[in-house]
């Protein structure tokens, strides 16, 4: 079987799902660009331990139910439904590599997929044919412990998993909501600087540049006020690095609303 990429992808808005834009455009072409795997795992920034008792967990329902984590949003948001099927084995499976590497996971039998994972989704696979089992971040854990995770995470890569971090390459909501810019406005200086730098430093293989991101990226803390969204990005790269070595490919790049730039990456 041919080992698959491990990716990020930047979610955004949930309104992604209905609105036309240069990402989702990608998101809806990228499914074809890719061998097709036998199930997905993500890694959701909206799945986060933190919010669960400290407790780091893998969904483990044969049908995980989609789960509307927003508000304010158009009624045609919270019609939409993404009925992929789960797959508790592979969540077994998931508890036994993180355990073989020191990292306690639970299953849990009744969280379904947040839209960190299921919008996404919806446009990359959207006939919801392939099982998903979505695993949580930890945003109280540092970035090591999350390219960690990834690590433990590779073998999956060699059984037909697709293991996808999604998050967003910058993710500044507060700044959003002071200036409230059209989904096409062009993103400003602190926002291209960040996102230039990752590119360079990802393009460089340069993994403790880019777990150090908030602290040594330019605009590092204005791009990520809070890490969640950022983290998943460290959970890809460590599944997709080789012999301590990371290849990465960026797939795309564009901005919407001024602030959320939507970047997504292949490792390996």
């Amino acid at each position: 079987m041919r080992r698959l990429p491990s990716l990020f992808v930047s979610h955004g808005s949930p309104m992604m799902a209905l609105e036309p834009s240069p990402a989702r455009s990608f998101l809806a072409g990228l499914g074809a660009d890719l061998p097709r795997p036998r199930a997905v795992l993500v890694v959701s920034a909206h799945h986060d331990a933190a919010f669960e008792g400290g407790r780091t967990t893998v969904t483990a329902s044969p049908a995980p139910p989609t789960i509307h984590d927003f508000g304010g949003f158009p009624d045609a948001m919270f019609a939409m439904r993404y009925p992929a099927p789960g797959d508790p084995a592979l969540a077994e499976r998931v508890v036994a590599l993180m355990a073989g590497h020191g990292l306690t996971v639970a299953a849990d039998p009744e969280r379904g997929l947040d839209h960190g994972a299921w919008v996404p989704l919806s446009l990359i696979y959207p006939a919801a044919d392939i099982p998903v089992v979505q695993l949580s971040i930890a945003s109280y854990a540092a970035p090591e412990w999350h390219y960690a995770l990834g690590q433990a995470l590779a073998p999956l890569r060699d059984e037909g998993v697709l293991i996808v971090g999604s998050g967003s390459i910058t993710h500044n909501l507060r700044a959003y909501a002071a200036a409230r810019p059209p989904i096409d406005a062009p993103a400003p200086a602190w926002v291209r600087d960040f996102t230039s730098w990752i590119a360079d430093r990802l393009a460089a293989g340069a993994i403790d540049d880019v777990l150090g991101a908030i602290e040594r990226a330019p605009h590092g803390r204005d791009n990520h006020p809070t890490p969640d969204h950022i983290l998943p990005l460290f959970v890809a790269m460590g599944a997709g690095a080789e012999d301590g070595t990371l290849k990465a490919k960026r797939l795309h790049d564009s901005v919407t609303y001024a602030v959320l730039a939507m970047d997504a990456y292949a490792f390996g």
